[in-house]
């Protein structure tokens, strides 16, 4: 082999692998208009221009032609940020395809699997978009924290929670806000194959208990989730609604590198302010997410300046809603000025219940499944926001119950007529808050305005009692112990009427102003 041709040969090894090194560090790609839905770009199918695809931290938006180009490293996740006309195509399970997963190399050997190799980049990563009527008014549905440790506690989750909604077709698509199983992360198919039976697109973010906990970097810990649900922190479009998942949960604590912390990252925030870049001012932007960002008043649970970065980042959009889980409580938190919020109008924090309640503690029920009130006194069950163009109200679904119990009213059974008594009526509404007020009437007498309490909720002390009063063991296990209710009314209870039968009226105009109502009953009796 003479020289010039080794020169010859040596600077095609060079070209080949200097085009290698670019393949690599960028993606490409096209999105387009799937019209008949097999996932291939055919010749007749057309890109769709100005939609946004991002590479967890960089954003851009297709050309003319629907094409995109971006960075990509080892370890990135490419997704589509799906418009609020289209959607995407779901697999078996109804999971939402929109993502490509690049690692090369795979994910590190973990306790629970990572995604194995990938491979190089594929020379075009296309995403296809179906056409769909634009919906600004729809609803989704939220679960809070399935968590199921054990297959046992997976079907309680399927029997209690997603059997009522089999086959459901009152809501566009379902968010769950993380703890989708409690740390044994080969749970997660047997809960995607459950979900599988409510029959709608279903996102999922991810909570604590999801995580990847045999690692030393944050960025590592969701290496399981990304195999089985995608990136953990991407973003899509429905209507006039503008909706972002993040992955909050900071781990290793950054403060001492022990348990974690709530947060977000710097590519997390910087992903957020590119994708906002491309939305709509007047749009609703939902932000959902699993630890919340209030204050916990016992520990410190979220880093204050994230929360404040997130606040800067929302101060252009005047609709603006964040959802959280984590609690297994009910709260409603309204963050204002003094607290960074930088809009006159509050910002509403939505602090979800469990769907598992209190982790399928307490008595098992007529069909075998705990019944599992959390500590608060709030039954377990799911949530609807129902959304019209940027507006949104949200109801409380209590699981096995009927639509419309908003409240569980505690009063005694029966009290003595004309006998003055320290007992009460008192009102858990799980929808509220300290600033709803709210009214009882006895039979169809006068309304009286009842008076707000940070108390253990009675119905739920009277759950706990069965256990600690009982001389045989109960069947399930005893639930933990009360919490201070964030939503407790209290009412005198009146003696002086007629013997009998006597009708608990309560009702509250909710926080989006509809008028609420639901009745109980108790019952004066003659003394001996």
């Amino acid at each position: 082999m003479n020289k010039s041709f080794r020169l010859i040969i040596a600077a095609i090894l060079f070209l080949n692998a200097t085009n290698t090194v670019n393949s690599q560090s960028v993606v490409k790609g096209i999105v387009y208009s799937d019209l008949n839905r097999n996932n291939i770009k055919d010749r007749k199918e057309k890109g769709i221009p100005g939609v946004a695809v991002s590479n967890g931290r960089e954003v851009a938006l297709t050309d003319s032609k629907g094409e995109y180009s971006l960075p990509i490293a080892a370890d990135n996740i490419v997704f589509v940020v799906k418009p609020g006309n289209y959607s995407v195509p779901v697999n078996e399970f109804n999971q939402p395809l929109f993502y490509y997963i690049h690692k090369p190399k795979g994910s590190p050997a973990l306790k629970f699997a990572g995604t194995p190799p990938t491979g190089d980049l594929p020379g075009s990563v296309n995403f296809p978009l179906i056409p769909s009527a634009a919906r600004d008014s729809f609803r989704m549905l939220l679960f809070g924290d399935p968590q199921p440790y054990t297959l046992e506690e997976v079907d309680f989750f399927s029997r209690g929670i997603v059997s009522e909604l089999k086959g459901f077709r009152g809501a566009d698509f379902g968010i769950s806000l993380g703890d989708l199983v409690g740390d044994n992360l080969d749970l997660h198919p047997p809960y995607i194959k459950a979900m599988k039976d409510i029959g709608i697109p279903w996102y999922n973010v991810i909570g604590n208990h999801d995580e990847n906990y045999d690692v030393t970097v944050d960025s590592l810990s969701d290496e399981t989730f990304e195999k089985n649900f995608g990136p953990a922190t991407y973003s899509f479009n429905h209507g006039m609604t503008h909706i972002i998942v993040l992955d909050d949960i900071l781990y290793p604590d950054p403060r001492d590198g022990r348990g974690y912390w709530g947060g977000f990252r710097n590519d997390q925030l910087e992903f957020i302010k590119n994708d906002l870049r491309y939305v709509p001012k007047d749009h609703l932007i939902i932000i959902a997410f699993h630890i919340p960002i209030g204050e916990d008043p016992d520990n410190d649970s979220f880093r204050d300046e994230d929360r404040q970065k997130l606040f800067e980042l929302l101060g252009d959009f005047p609709y603006s809603l964040t959802l959280s889980a984590h609690t297994h409580a009910q709260n409603q938190v309204f963050f204002s000025t003094s607290d960074g919020w930088l809009q006159e109008k509050r910002h509403h924090h939505y602090n979800v219940a469990a769907t598992c309640g209190s982790w399928y503690s307490g008595k098992p029920d007529a069909n075998g499944i705990p019944v599992s009130t959390m500590d608060d006194g709030t039954p377990k069950g799911y949530a609807f926001i129902n959304i019209s163009k940027n507006k949104y109200t949200i109801d409380y679904k209590v699981a096995g119950k009927p639509a419309g119990y908003y409240f569980e009213i505690f009063a005694p059974k029966v009290v003595e007529q004309n006998k003055v008594t320290s007992a009460g009526i008192y009102a858990n509404y799980f929808m509220g808050s300290a600033t709803d007020t709210l009214y009882y009437r006895i039979d169809s007498n006068n309304w009286q305005m009842m008076t707000c309490v940070k108390d253990y909720d009675p119905s739920y002390l009277h759950l706990l009692h069965e256990w600690d009063y009982s001389e045989v063991l109960l069947d399930g296990s005893r639930p933990p112990n009360p919490a201070l209710c964030s939503h407790l009314w209290r009412g005198s209870i009146p003696t002086f009427l007629p013997a009998g039968e006597h009708t608990i009226e309560i009702k509250v105009k909710d926080m989006f102003g509809r008028l609420l109502t639901q009745k109980s009953s108790y019952r004066v009796a003659a003394g001996k």
